[in-house]
């Protein structure tokens, strides 16, 4: 994996990373939104398979609610204007209490934007935190949230 200084100047992958960074700091259902494609396929742990901006927007919108202070750190990538992949941290609040998770997603871009995303990492942990935290379970039922087991 390389990172952002080692990456070719000017390459889509190279801008469209730095957009994933900025959209992650602070994050917004529309700054997402401002990087998938209009067929965007969105897949991961938890969420299952999510296809089209409406069904991404309100998946976003599910997973904010639940935990509003949501945010990734990328650690690093790799790959080119095509395909990428990134590590992340995800990090938040849930329950009262700091939660986080790494993930690595892989991209498949069109024209800088992301035509299908498939993030992978452990839900078991992620999981567990949440049941062992019954404070959240309100903000869960609340947040329109439902976890996939299994996708």
């Amino acid at each position: 994996m390389i990172g952002a200084a080692d990456a070719t100047p000017g390459s889509d992958a190279t801008a469209f990373v730095e957009r994933f960074r900025a959209a992650w700091t602070n994050p917004t259902l529309d700054g997402h939104e401002q990087l998938w494609a209009h067929d965007v396929v969105l897949s991961q742990p938890l969420m299952g398979r999510v296809v089209g901006h409406a069904a991404c927007r309100q998946a976003f919108a599910s997973l904010f609610r639940l935990i509003p202070d949501l945010h990734a750190t990328v650690h690093r990538w790799g790959g080119d204007d095509a395909e990428l992949f990134i590590e992340i941290t995800l990090a938040g609040s849930f329950g009262g209490r700091p939660i986080s998770w790494q993930a690595t997603d892989r991209f498949l871009l069109r024209d800088g934007l992301i035509a299908q995303r498939r993030s992978y990492f452990d839900s078991a942990p992620l999981v567990l935190a949440m049941l062992r935290r019954p404070r959240g379970w309100p903000r869960l039922l609340r947040s329109g949230f439902r976890p996939r087991l299994g996708a």
